[in-house]
């Protein structure tokens, strides 16, 4: 069984409170749905509703893990990145920690609902930043997670419309805890 986990976020610049306690609110249906799947499963012999229910799992368990990754970045408050490995990989792969934080902002203002990610790919020690569609769809095989951005409308929407989701990305940055991310490499 999963359990929701907690996060202590501060209170954030330019992202409220409100949107802050129902994301996590959301998050928690993650939880309770990829509970449900797995103890339902057992239980249901049609192979159709199987399949369905598996696929399910997916979007799902990704909207749980992704969201943890998303809200810890928050804890602790603000942090700039620091020199060490991450900086040197952003330095040496993008040019320069503002030239990552452009593409990075780019590619969260994809039109649609999903993440903005980044990934270390330990294989040949680079970092990947793509779009995840919804949950699931587009996740990389065999690279980890070091930067996650909700991109779904109910991360913004009671602080930005959909036109201005760019100050809910600015924002992001804004309260970023780089060594949270940084601890990921």
């Amino acid at each position: 069984m999963y359990e929701a986990k907690s996060f202590t976020i501060p209170a954030l610049q330019d992202i409220s409170q409100e949107t802050i306690n129902e994301h996590l609110g959301l998050y928690a249906g993650y939880v309770k749905h990829v509970n449900h799947i797995i103890n339902s499963l057992k239980d249901v012999s049609d192979p159709y509703a199987k399949r369905e229910m598996q696929r399910r799992l997916g979007f799902e368990f990704g909207g749980m893990k992704n969201h943890e990754y998303y809200f810890s970045q928050f804890e602790g408050g603000h942090q700039d990145l620091k020199a060490g490995k991450l900086r040197t990989m952003i330095e040496k792969q993008f040019g320069s920690l503002e030239d990552f934080i452009e593409l990075f902002k780019e590619t969260a203002s994809t039109r649609g609902v999903g993440w903005a990610m980044c990934y270390i790919d330990r294989q040949n020690d680079s970092l990947v930043v793509t779009w995840v569609d919804e949950q699931q769809l587009g996740q990389l095989a065999d690279v980890d997670i070091v930067l996650a951005l909700d991109m779904w409308e109910h991360s913004y929407m009671l602080d930005y419309p959909p036109s201005k989701k760019q100050g809910y990305i600015d924002a992001f940055f804004l309260n970023l805890n780089w060594e949270v991310v940084t601890n990921r490499v």
